[in-house]
């Protein structure tokens, strides 16, 4: 039986909880949210726990972290908008516990960005690429952190630009657009555009729901209990 502590009390918190109790083999202990006034605001009123999930702000990450380096417990982290600092930071603690740390536990998306890294290979130097990421009215960073994961799998080695939400006048050059659209309670889109000349390849994902994220969460935190320590992510979690 493993044992499911839960960072953010927003709607994923319900989702993961829901599908927590649907599950054989694992057990939902609590969640803790410093944000929200009528919960738990340390994981230490949680009791005993086995994994981590972060789905809150990233403001939280240091007292997540705090917890995680003391007790040793492994982390998945599905919550964006982190500065570089952050990262530096979460990948410091990958040395003491394993981390999951992922922009977005799709599944879907995970599939997409594994068949983005053969496509840039072969289209990068030929076909113009431009990201286009939607969201509901409420998300607060843009663009997504998907969005920069999906450039991230087209372009590993960081040869290209990134431009986001390009405007005024001037020549392309070496670039990955970036765009981002807010509106609605779009759950999420991405849609990766290779423009080459007298073709188009357009890949696109859509979310129907956030249960999606709640599943591949699930998958992550199976998965980091039976791991050294080390940073991971959905690839790893799906391909190994």
């Amino acid at each position: 039986m493993i044992k499911v502590a839960l960072v953010g009390t927003g709607k994923m918190g319900e989702l993961i909880r829901q599908k927590i109790e649907d599950t054989d083999g694992i057990y939902f202990v609590g969640a803790m949210d410093p944000m929200n006034p009528e919960a738990d605001h340390s994981l230490t009123q949680l009791g005993s726990f086995d994994v981590i999930i972060d789905f809150s702000h990233p403001d939280n990450l240091k007292s997540i972290g705090a917890y995680a380096e003391k007790h040793r417990v492994p982390l998945v982290i599905a919550t964006t908008g982190f500065s570089n600092d952050q990262i530096l930071y979460i990948k410091k603690l990958a040395e003491n516990m394993p981390v999951v740390y992922t922009a977005n536990c799709s599944l879907g998306i995970t599939v997409l960005t594994k068949v983005l890294e053969e496509i840039g290979q072969v289209l990068s130097q030929d076909f113009d690429i431009e990201i286009i990421e939607k969201h509901h009215n409420k998300k607060l960073d843009a663009p997504s952190g998907t969005a920069k994961m999906l450039a991230a799998a087209v372009d590993p080695h960081k040869e290209y630009a990134q431009n986001f939400g390009r405007s005024g006048n001037g020549k392309r050059e070496k670039e990955i657009g970036i765009h981002a659209v807010r509106g609605g309670n779009i759950v999420g889109e991405h849609t990766v555009i290779f423009a080459g000349e007298d073709e188009i390849l357009e890949l696109t994902h859509k979310a129907g729901s956030k249960q999606i994220f709640a599943n591949g969460a699930l998958k992550a935190a199976r998965f980091a209990v039976n791991q050294p320590p080390g940073l991971y992510d959905m690839n790893d979690v799906l391909f190994g």
